[in-house]
């Protein structure tokens, strides 16, 4: 009698029941047939997840989210509406992500300070947060336990250890802040403490940046 094949032809693999876990909702967003989802997992309408994904138990990702292929999400992670995830991204447990958030290709979150092979501290994640409309560049490494403020740009490569102000421009190694940012994502250039762009009036009063949007 002959052996089954240890491992998933192509036929197999397009035939599997992937859809199985879904709970018989509505199915209105894209998986790609090559990328798996977990039990217990919610995806927003006119999501799309591409190739070679997978989503764990407990995550809820919301609406008109873009995953590009090799990324995981979870388990337990929840990201907003409108999240923009290029290629090979991983979302760990302990990472939260606010709406219109864009994370680049190949940057790195972590959830652990001191990680060790042979130490299991599952119950020592700590919380990321990346608030609204934030951006990061590819190739960045974001150290748990920080927050992101909304709209900040972090530059590719950089390395974020500490908290980011909302519209602050971050770049190096480690990340120093360098200007700010619209909600355009444009470098603000100020004349007399005061900036603007397309969404909103900016003025600079003790290092603090206050947004008044049109």
């Amino acid at each position: 009698m002959e052996d089954k094949p240890k491992y998933f032809d192509r036929n197999s693999w397009k035939k599997r029941q992937r859809k199985k876990n879904l709970k018989e909702q509505d199915v209105k967003f894209f998986v790609h047939e090559s990328s798996i989802l977990d039990k217990s997992v919610i995806i927003g309408d006119n999501t799309k997840i591409w190739h070679f994904s997978h989503i764990l138990s407990g995550t809820t990702i919301g609406q008109n989210c873009s995953f590009g292929q090799n990324c995981v999400a979870g388990p337990k992670v929840r990201i907003g509406d409108g999240v923009k995830v290029q290629n090979n991204v991983s979302i760990y447990e302990g990472v939260e992500i606010e709406d219109d958030v864009f994370l680049g290709p190949s940057m790195v979150f972590t959830n652990v300070i001191n990680p060790r092979a042979f130490i299991q501290r599952k119950d020592e994640f700590k919380k990321t947060l990346l608030k609204k409309g934030c951006s990061i560049g590819a190739n960045a490494t974001i150290v748990c336990g920080i927050t992101i403020g909304e709209y900040a740009l972090i530059g590719s490569g950089a390395v974020i250890n500490k908290d980011v102000k909302p519209y602050a421009l971050m770049v190096g190694v480690p990340a120093k802040q360098i200007g700010w940012v619209g909600i355009a994502g444009d470098t603000l250039v100020f004349e007399n403490n005061k900036a603007e762009d397309t969404f909103a009036n900016y003025e600079l009063i003790d290092n603090t940046l206050k947004v008044q949007r049109r």
